[in-house]
């Protein structure tokens, strides 16, 4: 079997470089360990930048991203008893639509399946063979059979612990990782969300975030140790520890419900040294993974995706490899600077074990300054609802 490009991942990233490819006529399959059931079933993020919203848009995707999508026109920022809003509208124009990465995922496949782009689910991709040439061979296991397809291009959607990324390490030294002392503790509860755009509280007791999927679908965290056990969080613990972050004003609106879903994320920053080896290419969290703070993880890799449909059309059309050589140096810059963006809101909101009192103050620094600060508001901005392709 051969076509020119396989893709190896069916979340959001996996799901929007096939659409887009197959929209200019570029064949391509899409190879997805896991059940449909499963990957429809996985909650992540739902803050989606302008960038996003328009690919999704732009390849038929967004008709129920339009119609209910939750424009935000900024966020509110909030200690112990106060709180100030920071209007992205008034001061850069700009919005950030909430949308859970689940209904993504659920229209992309909806529109691969009305093309009949193909996906093969529960394909666990075994090898990758000859990756550096021009002819890549990709070996999975599917239905108790050992397969194989050969492509002109190989491209990694699937993951930190898949294995594109496992290759690309395997020859390179010294990735960007840090492991961060605290995590996310997160609840969905179907109640509606204390306030109509997102909250992020720094606050003596630790973080805490209201966000929400829909008008009756909220999603609130609090920040944990690492290593904390989720079974050791009943729904009272969580509420109480929550209400104990938010401001009183805030905590009297509060509508508190039993969870639907319960986890801890950790925490950690990661970037690889690189996202291109030959012919074969990483995109989203196979490159990178940034802490959740700045809502930079499924938007950053559809710019992954935007550069990647970008360097593939010039290759097949125009014959060139240029831009798919500097496919990851272009990447990356944007990768460096949503990572710097989301390790500043990290620092900032969090209260760090191996922090010293000078860093401490340094934070309750940063948030002052953010709230005096028009200009400091306008860069806030200018980053959250998400920086040009």
């Amino acid at each position: 079997m051969f076509v020119q490009v396989v893709i190896i991942g069916g979340g959001p990233s996996g799901l929007l470089l096939a659409a887009k490819l197959a929209a200019r006529g570029i064949d391509v399959i899409v190879l997805e360990q896991r059940t449909r059931k499963y990957v429809l079933s996985r909650i992540r993020a739902g803050v989606l930048e302008t960038g996003t919203v328009n690919q999704l848009v732009e390849i038929g995707a967004g008709k129920n991203l339009l119609q209910n999508g939750l424009k935000h026109n900024g966020v509110f920022i909030a200690t112990d008893e106060d709180m100030f809003h920071i209007d992205f509208k008034e001061s850069i124009d700009k919005q950030v639509t909430v949308y859970g990465q689940t209904e993504v995922t659920k229209d992309l496949y909806e529109l691969l399946d009305r093309r009949n782009i193909p996906i093969i689910h529960e394909a666990k991709v075994e090898k990758i063979l000859d990756h550096t040439s021009s002819r890549p061979t990709v070996v999975y296991e599917n239905n108790g059979q050992t397969k194989s397809v050969q492509c002109e291009f190989v491209i990694g959607c699937d993951g930190f612990h898949g294995i594109s990324n496992k290759i690309i390490k395997r020859n390179q030294e010294n990735p960007y990782l840090i492991q961060l002392p605290y995590g996310w503790l997160g609840i969905l509860s179907e109640t509606p969300p204390v306030e109509d755009e997102l909250i992020y509280s720094r606050s003596s007791m630790g973080f805490a975030l209201a966000s929400m999927r829909s008008k009756s679908l909220s999603r609130y965290y609090v920040q944990v140790p690492t290593g904390e056990n989720v079974g050791n969080w009943s729904d009272a613990r969580f509420w109480e520890s929550f209400k104990l972050r938010i401001p009183k004003h805030v905590r009297s609106n509060l509508i508190t419900g039993p969870s639907i879903e319960k986890s801890i994320a950790p925490l950690r920053s990661y970037v690889a040294n690189t996202m291109q080896e030959g012919h074969l290419l990483l995109c989203g969290d196979a490159a990178h993974i940034v802490p959740p703070t700045g809502a930079k993880g499924l938007n950053l890799a559809a710019s992954d995706v935007y550069y990647a449909h970008e360097a593939l059309v010039s290759y097949f059309f125009n014959n060139q490899l240029d831009k798919i050589n500097e496919y990851s140096n272009k990447a990356l810059m944007r990768v460096w600077k949503s990572m710097r963006f989301s390790w500043w809101m990290t620092r900032m909101f969090h209260h760090d074990p191996n922090q010293n009192p000078f860093e401490e103050k340094i934070g309750e620094s940063e948030l002052n300054h953010l709230k005096d600060s028009k200009l400091m508001q306008s860069v806030f901005s200018d980053n959250y609802t998400g920086l040009p392709y």
